[in-house]
């Protein structure tokens, strides 16, 4: 269970999108609180690759190779 507190705009426009969907105003909070989630994990992980790969603990693989292993090639 979680209770979150939104400024009046945001929760007119959530009111707002529930209604003339049909669907629940909870329903678009876990929607957007699993997209951003994606993109939180997907940027994180980038920023460890990344630091790693600068601290020489992993390689970068050309893009062409990458193609090539996974059947991408012209």
């Amino acid at each position: 269970m979680l209770a979150v507190r939104l400024p009046t705009e945001i929760e007119e426009r959530l009111e707002k999108l529930a209604k003339t969907t049909g669907r629940t105003k909870t329903y678009y909070v876990r929607q957007a609180i699993l997209e951003y989630l994606d993109d939180l994990e997907d940027l994180y992980l980038a920023e460890q690759r990344l630091i790693d790969l600068r601290a020489g603990k992993t390689k970068a693989v050309p893009l062409e190779e990458v193609m090539k292993r996974y059947g991408m090639e012209d």
